[in-house]
């Protein structure tokens, strides 16, 4: 299903796939179930009764399977609108990832095209720092994702208890690095943490060591932290 991705994406977008998917439930609670509007000189997006800015990330095309970034969006270059998506694609010529850099990028050999569509917006919100995207229809065949710019939304916190499940989880949304998974997941929250052999230990905030083991597969084999030092 991620197949037609290059390795550098894919541990990329593995370096956020656990917070990612945390933070993605953190927004989803946060938005209400309503009509949206977005006014795109203005940045401003309207859901129910909820104002906040937001960047245009890009869009999907249905019927061409394929995928463009807003800084690439020709009606939107050089506004601001997109100033924020700028940083994904400085970010893909910095590190040499081609997916970030392409303007259009054709999904219809995927297995799946709309999941690697999400794929890449998820990724795109994870290097661009965003607390989630709003993915939603613009059109018949159009599918527009923006960021969320706006310190209203809510962050998803390290909690030493949920730990375990979120990394567990994080590690099976692609499946293809786990150790990139919890790697980032502790870059994400600054926490300190090392490779010891199969393990690896971070030091949380409170002072509690958490270590992840991984087996033979590369696989998270356990979990397991001390709260409160």
């Amino acid at each position: 299903m991620v197949s037609g991705f290059s390795d550098a994406f894919l541990l990329e977008a593995e370096r956020h796939a656990a917070w990612g998917a945390a933070q993605l439930n953190a927004l989803t609670a946060f938005l209400p179930e309503a009509p949206w509007t977005a006014d795109l000189p203005t940045c401003l997006y309207r859901q129910g009764g909820l104002e906040m800015r937001v960047a245009v990330l890009g869009t999907y095309d249905m019927d061409e399977q394929s995928w463009m970034w807003g800084w690439a969006n020709p009606g939107l270059q050089g506004t601001e609108v997109v100033a924020l998506t700028t940083a994904v694609q400085r970010y893909g010529q910095a590190h040499g990832i081609p997916e970030l850099t392409e303007e259009m990028i054709p999904l219809a050999g995927f297995d799946d095209p709309r999941h690697a569509a999400e794929l890449l917006a998820f990724t795109g919100m994870g290097v661009a720092e965003a607390p989630g995207y709003i993915g939603v229809p613009a059109g018949p065949a159009t599918q527009v994702y923006f960021l969320p710019d706006d310190p209203q939304v809510p962050r998803a916190a390290l909690d030493p208890v949920t730990l375990p499940r979120t990394l567990l989880t994080g590690a099976g949304l692609i499946g293809y690095a786990a150790r990139q998974v919890v790697g980032g997941y502790f870059d994400h929250y600054g926490v300190p943490q090392r490779t010891e052999g199969d393990r690896i230990v971070a030091e949380l905030p409170g002072g509690g060591p958490v270590e992840v083991e991984f087996d033979a597969h590369g696989r998270i084999a356990g979990v397991s932290l001390k709260v409160g030092g």
